[in-house]
Protein backbone atom coordinates (compact mmCIF):
# COMPACT_ATOMS: atom_id res chain seq x y z
CA UNK A 1 0.00 0.00 0.00
CA UNK A 2 1.47 3.27 -1.09
CA UNK A 3 1.09 6.30 1.09
CA UNK A 4 -0.56 9.27 -0.59
CA UNK A 5 1.07 12.67 -0.24
CA UNK A 6 -1.17 15.66 -0.17
CA UNK A 7 0.64 18.66 -1.63
CA UNK A 8 -2.23 21.09 -1.32
CA UNK A 9 -4.87 21.76 1.29
CA UNK A 10 -8.48 22.22 0.31
CA UNK A 11 -9.44 25.60 1.88
CA UNK A 12 -12.97 25.77 0.49
CA UNK A 13 -14.63 24.53 3.71
CA UNK A 14 -12.57 27.02 5.72
CA UNK A 15 -13.62 29.94 3.47
CA UNK A 16 -17.23 28.84 3.78
CA UNK A 17 -16.88 28.88 7.55
CA UNK A 18 -15.39 32.41 7.48
CA UNK A 19 -18.19 33.67 5.23
CA UNK A 20 -20.84 32.22 7.56
CA UNK A 21 -19.15 33.83 10.57
CA UNK A 22 -18.96 37.16 8.70
CA UNK A 23 -22.64 36.93 7.82
CA UNK A 24 -23.56 36.22 11.46
CA UNK A 25 -21.39 39.16 12.59
CA UNK A 26 -23.08 41.56 10.11
CA UNK A 27 -26.58 40.45 11.12
CA UNK A 28 -25.84 40.76 14.85
CA UNK A 29 -24.21 44.18 14.43
CA UNK A 30 -27.09 45.66 12.45
CA UNK A 31 -29.62 44.15 14.88
CA UNK A 32 -27.96 45.81 17.86
CA UNK A 33 -27.62 49.24 16.20
CA UNK A 34 -31.34 49.81 15.79
CA UNK A 35 -31.43 51.69 19.07
CA UNK A 36 -33.35 51.92 22.27
CA UNK A 37 -36.86 53.29 22.40
CA UNK A 38 -37.03 56.44 24.50
CA UNK A 39 -40.05 58.51 25.44
CA UNK A 40 -38.84 61.98 24.41
CA UNK A 41 -40.07 65.13 26.16
CA UNK A 42 -42.46 67.36 24.26
CA UNK A 43 -42.10 71.09 23.70
CA UNK A 44 -44.99 73.45 24.07
CA UNK A 45 -46.66 74.70 20.93
CA UNK A 46 -46.59 78.31 22.03
CA UNK A 47 -43.71 80.50 20.96
CA UNK A 48 -40.90 81.08 23.39
CA UNK A 49 -41.31 84.30 25.30
CA UNK A 50 -38.43 86.73 24.96
CA UNK A 51 -36.34 87.21 28.04
CA UNK A 52 -36.44 90.92 28.98
CA UNK A 53 -33.22 90.58 30.96
CA UNK A 54 -31.33 89.21 27.95
CA UNK A 55 -28.83 91.67 26.48
CA UNK A 56 -29.82 93.41 23.28
CA UNK A 57 -27.92 92.51 20.15
CA UNK A 58 -25.70 95.35 19.01
CA UNK A 59 -25.81 95.61 15.21
CA UNK A 60 -22.79 97.46 13.83
CA UNK A 61 -22.92 98.34 10.13
CA UNK A 62 -19.96 99.79 8.24
CA UNK A 63 -20.88 101.11 4.81
CA UNK A 64 -18.78 101.67 1.71
CA UNK A 65 -17.87 105.21 2.78
CA UNK A 66 -16.57 104.06 6.18
CA UNK A 67 -19.57 105.43 8.10
CA UNK A 68 -20.43 103.43 11.21
CA UNK A 69 -24.01 102.75 12.30
CA UNK A 70 -24.94 101.26 15.64
CA UNK A 71 -28.47 99.86 15.62
CA UNK A 72 -29.37 101.98 12.54
CA UNK A 73 -28.01 105.19 14.10
CA UNK A 74 -25.00 106.89 12.52
CA UNK A 75 -22.25 107.28 15.13
CA UNK A 76 -18.63 108.33 15.24
CA UNK A 77 -15.99 105.93 16.47
CA UNK A 78 -15.89 107.70 19.86
CA UNK A 79 -19.69 107.50 20.18
CA UNK A 80 -19.56 103.82 19.24
CA UNK A 81 -17.02 103.22 21.99
CA UNK A 82 -19.12 105.09 24.56
CA UNK A 83 -22.38 103.30 23.65
CA UNK A 84 -20.81 99.86 23.58
CA UNK A 85 -19.06 100.56 26.87
CA UNK A 86 -22.39 101.55 28.43
CA UNK A 87 -24.04 98.40 27.05
CA UNK A 88 -21.19 96.30 28.43
CA UNK A 89 -21.55 97.95 31.84
CA UNK A 90 -25.29 97.16 31.85
CA UNK A 91 -24.81 93.50 30.94
CA UNK A 92 -21.95 91.05 31.36
CA UNK A 93 -22.46 89.55 27.91
CA UNK A 94 -23.27 91.79 24.96
CA UNK A 95 -23.66 90.06 21.60
CA UNK A 96 -22.54 92.08 18.57
CA UNK A 97 -22.87 91.53 14.84
CA UNK A 98 -20.71 93.39 12.36
CA UNK A 99 -21.95 93.91 8.82
CA UNK A 100 -19.37 95.42 6.51
CA UNK A 101 -19.88 96.39 2.91
CA UNK A 102 -17.82 94.32 0.51
CA UNK A 103 -15.97 97.45 -0.64
CA UNK A 104 -15.38 98.81 2.88
CA UNK A 105 -11.83 99.56 3.93
CA UNK A 106 -10.68 96.58 5.95
CA UNK A 107 -9.01 98.86 8.50
CA UNK A 108 -12.36 100.24 9.72
CA UNK A 109 -13.65 96.73 10.38
CA UNK A 110 -10.42 95.85 12.19
CA UNK A 111 -10.72 99.00 14.32
CA UNK A 112 -14.25 97.99 15.36
CA UNK A 113 -13.10 94.42 16.12
CA UNK A 114 -10.21 95.83 18.16
CA UNK A 115 -12.65 98.04 20.08
CA UNK A 116 -14.88 95.05 20.85
CA UNK A 117 -11.84 93.16 22.09
CA UNK A 118 -10.78 96.00 24.38
CA UNK A 119 -14.31 96.18 25.82
CA UNK A 120 -14.17 92.39 26.39
CA UNK A 121 -17.18 91.75 24.18
CA UNK A 122 -16.64 88.15 23.12
CA UNK A 123 -19.90 87.21 21.40
CA UNK A 124 -19.12 88.63 17.96
CA UNK A 125 -20.62 87.66 14.63
CA UNK A 126 -19.61 88.71 11.15
CA UNK A 127 -22.59 88.84 8.79
CA UNK A 128 -22.04 87.48 5.29
CA UNK A 129 -24.13 86.40 2.35
CA UNK A 130 -24.19 82.78 1.25
CA UNK A 131 -22.24 81.91 -1.90
CA UNK A 132 -24.35 81.72 -5.04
Amino acid sequence: MASENYDDINVTPMVDLYLVLLLIFIIMTTASVQGVKVDLPRASKSAAKPNPSAPKLQAIVIDNGGKIKLNNEVVTFAQLQAKLSAARAASAEVPAVIRGDRKTQYQTIMDVLDLLGRLKITKIGLATQPAK
